[in-house]
Formats: structure tokens, C-alpha cells, sequence
């Protein structure tokens, strides 16, 4: 934005103003040539850059020429450009040292706060990463590769060609309606949740789901009590909103839920279906316990029902949600783990009061979700392309469930305990005390394969026998080869 003693100009070939202030202490052409400098430190020029002739920049700057060239002249003088005769004037191949020069002064450095931050607990964000070649066996991530890419992309073509203005204007907050209708439809058949699109937010993955309930539930100071071992990122979201957390013990059925009498909270997050990270089932005296308890005490069950999908032995146990008559579950899921985690489809379904308020604070969070994409997965789920992926996915990673538990038995057998867990996209292994799981894990990763153990996922950060093992995003040939690698790495610390 220029103001009127500001003359800003963009040129062909340099898509960047020159801002020129007349009433600077700085004369015009050092403005110039400084801007022009500053351009080039910040890799906007680059050697061999083409720039505008003297006299079409004076034009466009609305100067003399001659203060044009007066900045080439300096600019050359210095070593940043090179003139070529009949050719222009470009950025030189040979730069000079990119130190401030007098007629540059140093830029203000964006990595200081020239303010304070208000207080709150935000964990540390960092983007894994592991060398080339490494096998994760990553906390929960489905393989990506079996992903229907084909039809999405036609169906995703589809809604843009059909109804593309309406998709890339402002739509519905809550959520395409189509994408609710479908959604509701396979959530009543699966879950035996209400088929009613009015009781679903879609948002941008469950972690949005989450974000926007502790927004919606949680004032500064309330407790919220969360499972021991446990989903960081969703304690991360209700720590921001201001909840003071409190663990509550986990053990072979599930969350210890008595405790909850005692504790009071504003609300409880637990993953009741599949137990992170320990894979375990609620019983069903405890769901009913919690179901009662947070009646009576009036506090809410945010329940996290990341991978239903995906039980394999047995029937799966319905949702807290489905045996809910008091309205205090607010059931969170996702499609990330049926598709991918890119598509960012996540939703939540709670008591209309509360879906309400979600609804408000996501229109000031980020507005809406990509329509278009809602639009596309709405359809795979209509044509019965998302069931049936489901289907073949779930019996593939059921698959590799078992040859991940045949290779632990064969290469990891009396180091690595494994009961395989009756669904999921993860075991829970018990390790071996004797062993320094933490030095395992780093000797595992110079060996080339990457695993969780259980003190990534403890409250208290402490360091337990027990190691998570994502199965679903490497095939039986990978999932060999990384326990291979494991015990590799445990041989070569024993023989240390």
C-alpha cells in the first residue's frame, strides 16, 4: 500500500516495489539502491537477474533518470550489478560479500520479540524428521500409498467443474451439508450415532476437533483429567485453552474412571475404543461408571474415537456416545485414518448447545474448511468408495498386525513381549527391564529404524518398559525389515 509521498513501482521481470520516501534524510538514489541491494541479500534478485532499463525505472518511479543512474553507478560501484554494452543492466555473477553497506543499514532482524507474549503453556513444535531410508514405525499414520488417489482426484475435479464459484467462496461454517449427510449416514450405521447433519462440525482433523471443544468447554484454572499414558497433543490443546490437567491411572481395562469422583473435572478426555498409546478397551462396567459419573457431577466426556474403523478380532464396542441419555459426550473422530492426514477431515458431534458455540468460534479460528475437498471426500462416501477402502485397508493392516507380531516373536522373542491388540494401527510391546529402552531407541535409529518407547507418551515423562509399534504405514517386507534392524541395534549394544 503507497501513501501519497510514497511513490512504490513494480517493474517486468523484478516483482518487488521500491519505496521512495522525498522527505527522508537518505537521498533518492542511495533509497534506490538500497532497496535494490536489499533485494538481492534476501535472494528476491539473484545472480544473472535482468534489471529494468534507467529510463523505464525513472518512469515508473516517477524520478529523474539521472537519479537512476546515479543508483546503478553506486550499485555497480560496489560490486552488485554488471552492465553488458547493448545488453542491460543485470545482477553481477560475482556478489560482493553481503555485509550492510553505508548506504544499506542493516535490516531489523525477525527473530526479536519487540514485545511480550502472553503467558501460556504451548509445547515446543518440530517437524520429525529421520534420515533417508528409515523405517517409522510410526504412533498411528496409515500408509498413504493405499490411498484411492484416483477416484478423489476425479471426484475433486467433479466438484470444482459442478460447482466451483459456490466451493472457493465462504461457505457453511460447519461444514459442507453434503459431507454431513454422508457422514452422518455411515456414523449411524457404524457407530450407532444419530443420523442427524445438524449435530456435526466437520473440522480441519480431530486435533481441530479438540482444539475448538477445550475453546468452547475450558476457562483458565479448570481441571481437566486426562489418561496417564495418553495423546499429547490433545493435553496440549486443553493446556492452551488454560485447563490445569490431571492424570488418571491406566491399566489392562482401560481408565481407572472411580478416581473421577474424587478429582471433580470440568471434563474428561479419554479414548475409551482403543486406548492411547496402550491400546487397551474400556470395559464395559467402566463406560458405564463414567457415563454416570459425569451425569451426576455434570462434567463432559470428550471422547476420541481416532480409529474405530479398524477392529479386527471381534466386534467392535459402540461409542460412549451411542449410550449417552444425559448429553455429556462430546465424540470426536476423523478420517485421517480411513484416507489420509493430509485431507484434514476431522468432526465432532456433541449436544446442540455446545455445537453452536464450537460453530462461533470456529467462523474467528479459520472461518470454514475446504469446501471442495468436502465435496470430494462427500462423494467418495456416497459412491461407497470410502467403505469400501475401509474394508481392504482394514484387512491389509490387520496383515500387517500379525506379521509385525510374528517378527517380534521370531527376531525380538524374551526381549519383546506382544499380546496383539484386537484393532488399531499399533501394538503396545512390553520390554524387557533389563534393557536401556532409551539407549535401544537411539542405537535403532543410527540402524535405520525409528520407534516410540512408552515415555513419550507418560504425563510424568518417565521411562517405562513398554515401546509403541505403528504397523499400518509399512508393508509385511518393511515391518521385517524394521524388526531386523531393532534387533541389529539391541546385538550391537549387547556386544558393546
Amino acid at each position: 500500500m503507497c501513501c501519497a509521498d510514497v511513490r512504490c513501482s513494480t517493474v517486468a521481470r523484478w516483482q518487488h516495489p521500491i519505496a521512495i520516501d522525498p522527505d527522508a534524510a537518505l537521498p533518492v538514489f542511495l533509497q534506490i539502491a538500497r532497496a535494490i541491494a536489499e533485494d538481492v541479500r534476501r535472494g528476491r534478485l539473484k545472480r544473472g537477474d535482468a534489471l529494468p532499463g534507467s529510463r523505464t525505472l525513472a518512469e515508473e518511479l516517477s524520478v529523474h533518470r539521472n537519479t537512476v543512474l546515479a543508483a546503478y553507478r553506486e550499485l555497480s560501484s560496489e560490486g552488485w550489478l554488471e552492465t553488458k554494452r547493448g545488453g542491460g543492466t543485470f545482477i553481477s555473477a560475482e556478489l560482493p560479500e553481503t555485509a550492510p553497506r553505508a548506504f544499506a543499514p542493516r535490516v531489523a532482524s525477525r527473530d526479536r520479540l519487540g514485545f511480550d507474549l502472553a503467558p501460556g503453556a504451548f509445547p515446543h513444535w518440530e517437524l520429525p524428521t529421520h534420515p533417508r531410508g528409515t523405517l517409522v514405525l510410526a504412533s498411528g499414520v496409515p500408509d498413504a500409498r493405499l490411498v484411492p488417489t484416483a477416484p478423489l482426484a476425479r471426484a475433486y475435479r467433479r466438484a470444482l467443474e459442478l460447482s466451483g464459484p459456490a466451493l472457493l467462496s465462504y461457505g457453511d461454517p460447519r461444514g459442507a451439508l453434503r459431507l454431513r449427510e454422508a457422514l452422518a449416514a455411515m456414523l449411524s450405521h457404524l457407530r450407532g450415532l444419530p443420523a442427524d447433519p445438524a449435530s456435526f462440525l466437520v473440522t480441519r482433523g480431530s486435533q481441530g476437533a479438540i482444539d475448538l471443544v477445550a475453546r468452547a468447554l475450558i476457562k483458565p484454572g479448570d481441571v481437566v483429567a486426562v489418561e496417564a499414558l495418553g495423546y499429547r497433543p490433545a493435553w496440549s490443546a486443553f493446556e492452551a485453552a488454560g485447563a490445569r490437567l490431571v492424570p488418571v491411572p491406566v491399566d489392562q481395562h482401560g481408565m481407572r474412571v472411580e478416581q473421577l469422583a474424587t478429582i471433580k473435572p470440568r471434563a474428561v478426555y479419554a479414548t475409551p475404543h482403543h486406548q492411547f498409546p496402550t491400546m487397551v478397551t474400556m470395559s464395559a462396567g467402566r463406560r458405564l461408571t463414567l457415563l454416570e459419573l459425569a451425569r451426576v457431577h455434570r462434567f463432559a466426556i470428550v471422547e476420541d474415537d481416532y480409529d474405530f474403523e479398524f477392529h479386527y478380532d471381534g466386534r467392535p464396542v459402540l461409542p460412549l456416545a451411542s449410550a449417552d441419555r444425559a448429553g455429556v459426550v462430546v465424540h470426536v473422530g476423523t478420517l485421517s485414518k480411513i484416507l489420509a492426514p493430509g485431507l484434514r477431515i476431522g468432526f465432532v458431534t456433541a449436544p446442540a448447545a455446545l455445537l453452536e458455540r464450537l460453530t462461533s468460534i470456529r467462523i474467528v479460528v479459520d472461518r470454514q474448511g475446504d469446501l471442495a475437498v468436502e465435496h470430494a471426500v462427500a462423494e467418495l462416501l456416497e459412491d461407497s468408495e470410502v467403505q469400501r477402502h475401509a474394508r481392504r485397508v482394514k484387512r491389509e493392516y490387520h496383515a500387517r498386525r500379525d506379521a509385525l507380531v510374528e517378527a517380534i516373536h521370531e527376531k525380538l522373542g524374551g526381549v519383546m513381549t506382544v499380546d496383539p491388540p484386537a484393532g488399531g494401527m499399533a501394538v503396545w510391546a512390553k520390554i524387557d527391564p533389563s534393557i536401556d529402552l532409551d539407549a535401544w531407541v537411539t542405537r535403532a535409529l543410527a540402524a535405520g529404524v525409528a520407534f516410540l518407547p512408552a515415555r513419550h507418551f507418560a504425563f510424568d515423562g518417565r521411562a517405562r518398559p513398554f515401546a509403541r509399534l505403528g504397523f499400518a504405514s509399512l508393508d509385511p517386507r518393511e515391518l521385517r525389515e524394521a524388526v531386523r534392524r531393532m534387533a541389529l541395534a539391541l546385538r550391537k549394544r549387547r556386544s558393546a
